[in-house]
Protein backbone atom coordinates (compact mmCIF):
# COMPACT_ATOMS: atom_id res chain seq x y z
CA UNK A 1 0.00 0.00 0.00
CA UNK A 2 1.58 3.32 -1.05
CA UNK A 3 2.61 5.52 1.63
CA UNK A 4 0.36 8.52 2.94
CA UNK A 5 1.54 11.87 1.33
CA UNK A 6 1.23 15.38 3.26
CA UNK A 7 0.92 18.41 1.13
CA UNK A 8 2.23 21.31 4.35
CA UNK A 9 -0.11 24.15 3.28
CA UNK A 10 1.99 27.34 5.00
CA UNK A 11 -0.42 30.49 6.21
CA UNK A 12 -3.79 30.44 7.97
CA UNK A 13 -4.99 33.59 6.32
CA UNK A 14 -7.38 34.16 4.15
CA UNK A 15 -5.28 32.80 1.66
CA UNK A 16 -4.27 29.82 2.66
CA UNK A 17 -7.35 28.89 4.21
CA UNK A 18 -8.77 29.19 0.73
CA UNK A 19 -6.34 27.63 -1.05
CA UNK A 20 -5.83 24.31 1.44
CA UNK A 21 -9.49 24.00 1.11
CA UNK A 22 -9.23 23.62 -2.23
CA UNK A 23 -6.47 21.45 -2.79
CA UNK A 24 -9.07 19.22 0.03
CA UNK A 25 -11.58 18.96 -2.75
CA UNK A 26 -9.08 17.07 -5.30
CA UNK A 27 -6.83 15.13 -2.86
CA UNK A 28 -5.85 11.53 -3.66
CA UNK A 29 -6.75 8.69 -2.25
CA UNK A 30 -3.21 8.44 -0.53
CA UNK A 31 -2.79 12.38 0.17
CA UNK A 32 -3.37 14.96 2.98
CA UNK A 33 -3.22 18.20 4.03
CA UNK A 34 -1.60 19.93 6.88
CA UNK A 35 -2.28 23.43 7.58
CA UNK A 36 0.81 24.67 9.63
CA UNK A 37 0.84 28.95 10.56
CA UNK A 38 2.07 31.32 12.95
CA UNK A 39 -0.97 32.68 13.47
CA UNK A 40 -4.72 30.81 13.33
CA UNK A 41 -8.62 32.73 13.28
CA UNK A 42 -9.01 34.48 16.81
CA UNK A 43 -4.78 35.28 16.93
CA UNK A 44 -4.73 38.97 16.73
CA UNK A 45 -0.88 39.80 15.94
CA UNK A 46 -0.13 42.95 13.78
CA UNK A 47 1.39 40.56 10.80
CA UNK A 48 -1.82 38.86 11.01
CA UNK A 49 -3.73 40.58 7.98
CA UNK A 50 -6.62 38.70 7.47
CA UNK A 51 -8.89 39.89 11.01
CA UNK A 52 -7.62 43.11 10.38
CA UNK A 53 -9.43 43.59 7.00
CA UNK A 54 -12.55 45.89 5.70
CA UNK A 55 -13.20 43.41 3.91
CA UNK A 56 -15.51 44.08 1.13
CA UNK A 57 -15.40 43.83 -3.10
CA UNK A 58 -14.17 46.85 -4.98
CA UNK A 59 -13.21 46.70 -8.75
CA UNK A 60 -10.09 48.31 -9.39
CA UNK A 61 -10.02 48.56 -13.64
CA UNK A 62 -7.01 48.25 -15.60
CA UNK A 63 -4.99 46.75 -18.74
CA UNK A 64 -1.71 45.71 -17.67
CA UNK A 65 -1.26 41.77 -17.22
CA UNK A 66 -1.22 41.78 -13.62
CA UNK A 67 -4.52 43.75 -12.93
CA UNK A 68 -6.54 41.24 -15.84
CA UNK A 69 -5.04 38.32 -13.93
CA UNK A 70 -6.44 39.96 -10.93
CA UNK A 71 -9.94 40.77 -12.40
CA UNK A 72 -10.13 37.41 -13.15
CA UNK A 73 -9.65 35.84 -10.08
CA UNK A 74 -11.88 38.36 -8.42
CA UNK A 75 -14.76 37.78 -10.71
CA UNK A 76 -14.28 33.93 -9.78
CA UNK A 77 -13.81 34.86 -5.84
CA UNK A 78 -17.20 37.12 -6.20
CA UNK A 79 -19.17 33.89 -8.06
CA UNK A 80 -18.05 31.46 -5.09
CA UNK A 81 -18.64 33.79 -2.41
CA UNK A 82 -22.20 34.26 -3.80
CA UNK A 83 -22.94 30.67 -3.45
CA UNK A 84 -21.39 30.35 0.40
CA UNK A 85 -23.44 33.53 1.12
CA UNK A 86 -27.28 30.98 -0.09
CA UNK A 87 -25.38 28.66 1.17
CA UNK A 88 -24.12 29.11 4.26
CA UNK A 89 -25.45 32.34 6.23
CA UNK A 90 -23.17 31.66 9.09
CA UNK A 91 -20.05 32.10 7.22
CA UNK A 92 -20.18 35.61 7.36
CA UNK A 93 -20.66 37.49 4.22
CA UNK A 94 -23.56 39.28 3.25
CA UNK A 95 -24.68 40.69 -0.28
CA UNK A 96 -24.98 44.60 -0.06
CA UNK A 97 -25.14 47.70 -2.52
CA UNK A 98 -21.52 49.00 -3.45
CA UNK A 99 -21.57 52.80 -3.82
CA UNK A 100 -18.76 54.66 -5.75
CA UNK A 101 -17.76 58.38 -6.11
CA UNK A 102 -14.85 59.57 -7.57
CA UNK A 103 -13.36 63.34 -7.69
CA UNK A 104 -10.76 62.72 -9.70
CA UNK A 105 -11.13 59.38 -11.65
CA UNK A 106 -7.50 57.60 -13.33
CA UNK A 107 -7.73 57.57 -17.29
CA UNK A 108 -9.05 53.80 -16.79
CA UNK A 109 -12.37 54.41 -15.01
CA UNK A 110 -13.44 57.11 -18.31
CA UNK A 111 -12.57 54.25 -20.51
CA UNK A 112 -15.85 52.68 -21.41
CA UNK A 113 -14.20 49.44 -21.72
CA UNK A 114 -12.11 49.01 -18.96
CA UNK A 115 -14.96 49.73 -16.92
CA UNK A 116 -17.09 46.83 -18.59
CA UNK A 117 -14.07 44.66 -18.39
CA UNK A 118 -13.82 45.30 -14.53
CA UNK A 119 -17.51 45.56 -13.75
CA UNK A 120 -19.31 44.19 -15.54
CA UNK A 121 -20.07 40.57 -13.88
CA UNK A 122 -21.46 42.58 -10.79
CA UNK A 123 -24.95 42.23 -9.99
CA UNK A 124 -27.10 45.44 -11.12
CA UNK A 125 -24.40 47.16 -11.96
CA UNK A 126 -24.66 51.15 -13.27
CA UNK A 127 -22.54 53.90 -13.93
CA UNK A 128 -24.22 56.94 -12.12
CA UNK A 129 -25.20 60.10 -14.11
CA UNK A 130 -23.85 63.11 -13.44
CA UNK A 131 -26.63 64.41 -11.78
CA UNK A 132 -26.83 61.42 -9.74
CA UNK A 133 -23.19 62.03 -8.32
CA UNK A 134 -22.70 64.41 -5.27
CA UNK A 135 -21.53 67.92 -6.40
CA UNK A 136 -17.71 67.93 -7.33
CA UNK A 137 -17.60 64.47 -8.26
CA UNK A 138 -16.73 63.18 -11.75
CA UNK A 139 -17.00 59.92 -11.85
CA UNK A 140 -19.80 57.23 -10.06
CA UNK A 141 -21.52 54.03 -9.97
CA UNK A 142 -23.44 51.35 -8.14
CA UNK A 143 -23.68 47.73 -8.11
CA UNK A 144 -24.35 45.12 -5.87
CA UNK A 145 -21.41 43.60 -4.00
CA UNK A 146 -20.65 41.56 -0.63
CA UNK A 147 -19.33 42.63 2.68
CA UNK A 148 -17.23 39.68 4.67
CA UNK A 149 -16.65 39.80 8.68
CA UNK A 150 -12.99 38.70 8.27
CA UNK A 151 -12.35 36.75 11.74
CA UNK A 152 -15.90 35.40 10.86
CA UNK A 153 -15.52 34.11 8.00
CA UNK A 154 -11.59 32.68 8.95
CA UNK A 155 -13.12 30.78 11.72
CA UNK A 156 -15.68 29.47 9.34
CA UNK A 157 -13.06 27.95 6.47
CA UNK A 158 -10.92 26.63 9.67
CA UNK A 159 -13.94 24.68 10.96
CA UNK A 160 -14.49 23.59 7.67
CA UNK A 161 -10.97 22.55 6.55
CA UNK A 162 -10.85 20.32 9.85
CA UNK A 163 -13.87 18.28 9.31
CA UNK A 164 -13.36 17.85 6.04
CA UNK A 165 -10.52 15.61 7.42
CA UNK A 166 -7.39 18.55 7.57
CA UNK A 167 -5.07 18.77 10.30
CA UNK A 168 -3.36 21.92 12.10
CA UNK A 169 -0.04 22.93 13.32
CA UNK A 170 0.98 26.06 15.31
CA UNK A 171 4.71 27.01 14.60
CA UNK A 172 6.87 29.79 13.27
CA UNK A 173 9.22 28.66 10.37
CA UNK A 174 12.36 30.03 10.41
CA UNK A 175 12.76 29.04 6.79
CA UNK A 176 10.36 27.05 4.52
CA UNK A 177 12.55 24.28 4.26
CA UNK A 178 11.63 23.48 7.68
CA UNK A 179 7.90 22.39 6.04
CA UNK A 180 9.35 19.45 4.80
CA UNK A 181 9.77 18.17 8.10
CA UNK A 182 7.15 18.90 10.46
CA UNK A 183 5.61 15.13 9.37
CA UNK A 184 6.21 12.32 7.34
CA UNK A 185 6.47 11.84 3.33
CA UNK A 186 5.96 15.72 2.69
CA UNK A 187 6.83 16.07 -0.95
CA UNK A 188 4.46 19.28 -1.98
CA UNK A 189 4.47 22.46 0.47
CA UNK A 190 2.02 25.27 -0.36
CA UNK A 191 3.39 28.71 0.25
CA UNK A 192 0.80 30.82 1.01
CA UNK A 193 3.20 32.92 3.94
CA UNK A 194 1.94 36.63 2.67
CA UNK A 195 5.30 38.02 2.49
CA UNK A 196 7.16 34.73 1.34
CA UNK A 197 10.66 33.86 2.95
CA UNK A 198 13.19 36.87 2.24
CA UNK A 199 12.12 37.70 -1.14
CA UNK A 200 13.26 40.83 -1.79
CA UNK A 201 9.98 42.00 -4.03
CA UNK A 202 7.79 41.84 -1.32
CA UNK A 203 7.37 44.26 1.09
CA UNK A 204 4.25 45.49 3.85
CA UNK A 205 1.62 47.71 3.41
CA UNK A 206 0.47 49.52 6.65
CA UNK A 207 -3.09 49.51 6.89
CA UNK A 208 -5.03 52.06 9.76
CA UNK A 209 -8.95 51.81 9.72
CA UNK A 210 -11.59 52.71 12.46
CA UNK A 211 -14.11 50.42 13.54
CA UNK A 212 -17.36 52.06 14.86
CA UNK A 213 -20.74 50.97 15.91
CA UNK A 214 -22.71 53.27 13.69
CA UNK A 215 -24.80 51.06 10.74
CA UNK A 216 -24.96 51.38 7.44
CA UNK A 217 -26.74 49.31 4.93
CA UNK A 218 -23.99 50.04 1.48
CA UNK A 219 -20.81 49.78 1.14
CA UNK A 220 -19.34 53.19 -0.22
CA UNK A 221 -16.78 54.41 -1.47
CA UNK A 222 -15.07 58.09 -2.06
CA UNK A 223 -12.03 58.82 -3.95
CA UNK A 224 -10.25 62.34 -3.22
CA UNK A 225 -8.26 64.90 -6.17
CA UNK A 226 -5.63 64.62 -4.13
CA UNK A 227 -5.66 60.77 -4.52
CA UNK A 228 -6.71 59.83 -0.92
CA UNK A 229 -9.64 57.24 -0.19
CA UNK A 230 -12.49 56.72 2.59
CA UNK A 231 -14.89 54.28 2.67
CA UNK A 232 -17.10 52.35 5.16
CA UNK A 233 -17.90 48.70 4.66
CA UNK A 234 -20.46 47.31 7.47
CA UNK A 235 -19.04 43.76 8.75
CA UNK A 236 -21.98 40.78 8.99
CA UNK A 237 -23.29 39.64 11.83
CA UNK A 238 -23.59 42.78 14.12
CA UNK A 239 -19.46 43.29 13.32
CA UNK A 240 -19.74 47.12 13.05
CA UNK A 241 -18.65 49.40 10.20
CA UNK A 242 -15.20 50.07 9.51
CA UNK A 243 -13.97 53.45 8.51
CA UNK A 244 -11.04 53.65 6.46
CA UNK A 245 -8.60 53.97 5.18
CA UNK A 246 -4.77 54.31 4.63
CA UNK A 247 -2.45 52.50 2.24
CA UNK A 248 1.25 53.19 3.94
CA UNK A 249 3.99 51.19 1.81
CA UNK A 250 7.10 50.06 3.88
CA UNK A 251 5.49 51.80 7.01
CA UNK A 252 6.37 49.66 10.20
CA UNK A 253 5.03 51.59 12.76
CA UNK A 254 1.97 49.48 14.74
CA UNK A 255 0.50 52.22 16.55
CA UNK A 256 -2.71 53.46 15.64
CA UNK A 257 -1.97 57.07 14.41
CA UNK A 258 -4.51 59.61 16.86
CA UNK A 259 -4.14 62.37 13.70
CA UNK A 260 -4.73 59.72 11.00
CA UNK A 261 -8.29 58.62 13.20
CA UNK A 262 -9.50 61.87 13.66
CA UNK A 263 -8.39 62.23 9.68
CA UNK A 264 -10.45 59.41 8.43
CA UNK A 265 -13.42 60.06 10.67
CA UNK A 266 -13.26 63.69 9.62
CA UNK A 267 -13.60 62.13 5.78
CA UNK A 268 -16.37 59.51 6.11
CA UNK A 269 -18.23 62.30 8.20
CA UNK A 270 -18.98 64.31 4.87
CA UNK A 271 -20.76 61.86 3.50
CA UNK A 272 -22.13 59.04 6.09
CA UNK A 273 -25.08 58.32 6.24
CA UNK A 274 -25.50 58.99 9.94
CA UNK A 275 -28.91 57.84 11.85
CA UNK A 276 -30.66 60.58 13.59
CA UNK A 277 -29.64 59.59 16.83
CA UNK A 278 -26.13 59.54 16.07
CA UNK A 279 -26.07 63.80 16.31
CA UNK A 280 -23.52 63.24 13.14
CA UNK A 281 -20.75 61.54 15.51
CA UNK A 282 -19.46 58.28 14.99
CA UNK A 283 -19.34 55.66 18.25
CA UNK A 284 -15.92 54.62 18.20
CA UNK A 285 -15.07 51.17 19.21
CA UNK A 286 -11.08 50.48 18.34
CA UNK A 287 -8.66 51.43 15.67
CA UNK A 288 -7.06 48.89 13.63
CA UNK A 289 -3.58 48.79 12.06
CA UNK A 290 -2.61 45.69 10.20
CA UNK A 291 0.35 45.04 7.34
CA UNK A 292 -1.15 43.51 4.39
CA UNK A 293 1.49 41.12 2.84
CA UNK A 294 2.57 43.15 -0.90
CA UNK A 295 4.96 41.74 -3.78
CA UNK A 296 6.35 44.22 -6.22
CA UNK A 297 4.69 42.98 -10.26
CA UNK A 298 1.86 41.12 -7.73
CA UNK A 299 1.24 37.75 -6.13
CA UNK A 300 3.99 35.05 -7.03
CA UNK A 301 1.95 31.75 -8.24
CA UNK A 302 4.25 29.18 -9.37
CA UNK A 303 6.18 25.72 -8.49
CA UNK A 304 9.55 25.94 -7.27
CA UNK A 305 11.84 22.24 -7.34
CA UNK A 306 13.45 22.06 -3.53
CA UNK A 307 15.28 18.86 -4.27
CA UNK A 308 14.68 15.54 -5.49
CA UNK A 309 11.04 14.98 -5.26
CA UNK A 310 10.04 17.95 -3.02
CA UNK A 311 8.28 21.07 -4.51
CA UNK A 312 7.44 24.46 -3.04
CA UNK A 313 4.25 25.84 -4.55
CA UNK A 314 4.17 29.42 -4.11
CA UNK A 315 0.85 31.80 -3.83
CA UNK A 316 1.42 35.07 -1.78
CA UNK A 317 1.72 38.51 -2.06
CA UNK A 318 -1.79 39.78 -2.37
CA UNK A 319 -1.77 43.33 -0.65
CA UNK A 320 -4.76 44.53 0.42
CA UNK A 321 -7.08 42.07 -1.66
CA UNK A 322 -6.36 39.23 -0.13
CA UNK A 323 -9.94 38.61 0.29
CA UNK A 324 -11.23 39.80 -3.01
CA UNK A 325 -8.60 37.19 -4.77
CA UNK A 326 -9.05 34.30 -2.26
CA UNK A 327 -10.86 31.89 -4.13
CA UNK A 328 -9.64 32.90 -7.55
CA UNK A 329 -5.88 32.59 -6.31
CA UNK A 330 -6.50 28.86 -4.78
CA UNK A 331 -8.30 27.57 -7.81
CA UNK A 332 -5.28 28.43 -9.82
CA UNK A 333 -2.52 27.07 -7.55
CA UNK A 334 -5.07 23.88 -7.27
CA UNK A 335 -5.49 23.99 -11.07
CA UNK A 336 -1.45 24.32 -11.10
CA UNK A 337 -0.65 21.12 -8.85
CA UNK A 338 -2.63 19.14 -10.92
CA UNK A 339 -0.89 20.26 -14.06
CA UNK A 340 2.29 19.52 -12.62
CA UNK A 341 1.16 16.05 -11.09
CA UNK A 342 1.15 17.36 -7.41
CA UNK A 343 -2.71 16.30 -7.29
CA UNK A 344 -4.89 14.41 -9.29
CA UNK A 345 -6.12 15.62 -12.89
CA UNK A 346 -9.50 16.03 -12.16
CA UNK A 347 -10.64 19.24 -9.97
CA UNK A 348 -13.83 18.64 -8.36
CA UNK A 349 -16.39 21.50 -8.14
CA UNK A 350 -17.61 22.03 -4.86
CA UNK A 351 -18.20 24.41 -2.19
Amino acid sequence: MPESEVIVVIGAGVIGLSTALSIQQTLGSTQSVLLVARDFPSDTSVNYASPWAGAHYRPVPGSSPQMLREANQAQRTYNYLKQVAAAEPAAGITFVQGVEHLEAPPPEYLDSQSVRNAYSHLDEFRSLASEEIPVGMRWGAEYGTYVINPPVYCAYMLRKFILKGGSTKKYVLENINEAFTLAGNVKTVVNCSGTGFEDPKSFIIRGQTCLVRNPVSATITRQYADGTWSFCIPRPLDGGTIIGGTRQPHDWDPNPSPEIRARLLTNAAKWFPFTPDSGGQFDVIRDIVGRRPAREGGMRIEVEQAGPGKNIVHAYGAGGRGFELSRGVAEDVTALMCETGLLPAQVKAAL
